[in-house]
């Protein structure tokens, strides 16, 4: 469809995961048709798994919770997200979180979306490639100035802790967006670096802007025992209201609930605050009963459970996905230890589909969908004029098994389709 251009209306852009689901209903997608596999949305299977918790199936809502949340979320559930960050990563500080220090949204762009119109006139960073909703994020708030920080295939994705001191000390960053695990390379920044981060953040007064939404999905090294392995800069931090540190997960991702649309922020009470005030204009508050409903899931006890139930199921659907994509002749440079997405190298593919974008739609023409990976090279305002990642896409482990073969036949019938 043409842009009609409408007065005093701009072209907003969508993001990665919009542009293909557009595309794909444009082709014929319907949301629950058996005819097609989503490789491309960012969302875990959200049944129950082997082992794991009866999944809520019915709300019973108090008549009292028809009226406004507070902006900042109910006092009960900010209390029971900071005892359940200090029971997991903070036994032994004398620091703890309590409810001033958490902040509740309306999910994690809301979340981000408070945080960034909260900002003064600074210099961020960010990295690419990154989450794609990233790139509107910085683009839309003038008050600071996005950096882009290259990542690169030769260091897994990843940046040296004298890189990031460099680009703090060079640019005069004053703060650093980082989804940690990454979507879309599946690495992860843990243990002493991420260590070595947060002093750094502390020493330079950079402030870290942790996404964490897939901080349960840790495959490889395991935890400690009866704990499954999972990360947060909670951990490092060692004055919950002096430490430069803002984290932001929710459960969308770790406790497979997408649909609620409820986030949190961990941050100094100074910072709660601060975007809680932005949220009074930009959203009003997340939605009061299902707000109340989240409650009961974050007891340590079922935490543990489930993350150990998610990572069982999802490191044998990586690995099996890994395998596939081997023998259909897709590279993958860095094979992801944690988040449920497979950043794919086509390159070696034939010349037809070895672009992320004609994949793309070489894919649905197959009934699948994937998303490309120029998509995750973040361009505010399109400042620069050369796009990497070209020929990456980002094939996502996210549905259960038997729609992943499914979604895995249908690429393979791509590839075979254009060999020569």
């Amino acid at each position: 469809m043409a842009y009609i251009a409408i007065p005093g209306f701009r072209k907003v852009p969508q993001t990665g995961v919009i542009y293909v689901m557009h595309r794909a209903s444009e082709k014929g997608f319907r949301p629950g048709d058996p005819d097609w596999v989503n490789l491309g949305q960012g969302a875990p299977e959200t049944g129950a798994l082997e082992d794991s918790s009866p999944r809520i199936e019915t709300l019973n809502i108090d008549p009292s919770l028809h009226e406004y949340s507070p902006v900042a979320g109910l006092q009960e559930l900010r209390q029971k997200v900071a005892d359940l960050y200090n029971s997991l990563y903070r036994k032994d500080k004398e620091s703890q979180y309590t409810w001033e220090n958490v902040s509740i949204a309306g999910g994690g762009r809301t979340a981000l979306t408070r945080i960034a119109a909260s900002l003064g006139n600074i210099n961020m960073g960010h990295f690419l490639p990154d989450y794609t909703a990233y790139e509107e994020l910085l683009s839309v708030f003038k008050a600071f100035t996005a950096i882009p920080v290259l990542l690169d295939v030769s260091n897994n994705y990843q940046v040296s802790l004298e890189g990031i001191k460099n680009e703090i000390m060079g640019r005069g960053l004053k703060a650093l967006l980082i989804s940690n695990p990454c979507n879309p390379t599946g690495q992860v920044v843990e243990g002493e670096k991420l260590k070595q981060w947060l002093q750094l953040a502390r020493d330079y007064q950079c402030c870290l802007i942790m996404d964490e939404f897939y901080s349960h999905y840790i495959y490889g090294e395991s935890g400690k025992k009866d704990h499954p392995k999972m990360v947060s800069a909670a951990e490092y931090v060692d004055n919950v209201d002096h430490d430069p540190v803002i984290i932001v997960d929710g459960i969308t991702k770790n406790w497979r609930y997408p649909g609620w649309r409820i986030s949190w922020t961990l941050a100094p009470k100074e910072v709660i605050r601060t975007i809680a005030s932005a949220g009074s204009f930009l959203d009003g508050g997340a939605c009061n009963p299902m707000q109340k409903e989240v409650i009961s899931l974050l007891d340590p006890k079922r935490v543990l459970q489930e993350a150990a139930v998610l990572q069982k199921c999802f490191v044998q659907k990586r690995d099996y996905v890994l395998e596939r994509l081997t023998k259909m002749g897709i590279i993958v440079e860095t094979p992801p230890n944690s988040t449920f997405y497979i950043w794919a190298n086509l390159s070696k593919l034939p010349e037809a589909i070895a672009d992320g974008m004609r994949f793309l739609e070489a894919g649905l023409d197959e009934k699948v969908i994937t998303v490309p990976g120029i998509f995750f090279d973040v361009n505010p305002e399109k400042r620069r004029s050369h796009a990497r990642f070209q020929h990456h896409t980002r094939i996502s482990f996210g549905p259960n098994i038997d729609e992943l073969k499914c979604g895995l036949d249908a690429l393979e019938r791509v590839i075979n389709k254009h060999k020569v």
